[in-house]
């Protein structure tokens, strides 16, 4: 197994590391419990950009990092957005409606990858805008992770930020799932 895939599966195991600093009641105040998790979330996610600059780079490009990299993007997002939902009411009336589209869309792109793959033997690779949506994805998550901890009262007390990048993750989750919808719309209606 080659770095870049290492670095995926990585990225993989760390998604049970951070939703214990997110989620579990840990005899941590809630400040550092915040910016561990942050922090985790923000290296975790980290390893998304390093692992493709790698492959790409060195030419390690393979079928297993092409399938599995978008697939961990995908845990270490939807976990993040469940424990988000879970833990922090101050957010969850707007993200409950944000992490639908984002999870509905999730399972429909990796739904057309497999058929594509079943019909066409292809391994669709993460698409220019599908890039873009997971760091809007990550962005947000970091912005209502750490938000509350910003002493300013616009932060603080409505969150401003957390709503904006919300709406700005949910827009490009939207218009990426549409690209991909598109693009291989053929093998989804074909019978071959």
């Amino acid at each position: 197994m080659n770095l870049p895939n290492k670095l995926t599966v990585l990225r993989m195991i760390m998604v049970p590391v951070f939703l214990v600093f997110l989620c579990a009641p840990l005899p941590i105040a809630d400040t550092p419990l915040r910016i561990i998790a942050a922090v985790i979330f923000a290296l975790t996610s980290l390893t998304d950009f390093v692992d493709g600059k790698i492959a790409r780079k060195y030419n390690l490009v393979t079928d297993f990092g092409k399938f599995m990299d978008p697939l961990a993007d995908k845990f270490l997002v939807m976990s993040a957005m469940i424990g988000i939902l879970v833990k922090f009411d101050y957010i969850r009336n707007v993200f409950v409606w944000a992490a639908i589209i984002v999870i509905f869309r999730e399972f429909a792109v990796t739904s057309i990858r497999m058929i594509a793959a079943n019909k066409a033997g292809l391994v669709i690779a993460a698409a220019w805008l599908g890039k873009v949506k997971t760091t809007t994805q990550m962005i947000c998550v970091i912005v209502i992770l750490l938000e509350p901890l910003v002493p300013i009262a616009i932060c603080n007390e409505y969150y401003v930020f957390s709503y904006i990048t919300t709406a700005v993750m949910t827009f490009m989750t939207v218009w990426s799932g549409l690209d991909y919808l598109k693009a291989y719309w053929p093998y989804i209606g074909s019978t071959k």
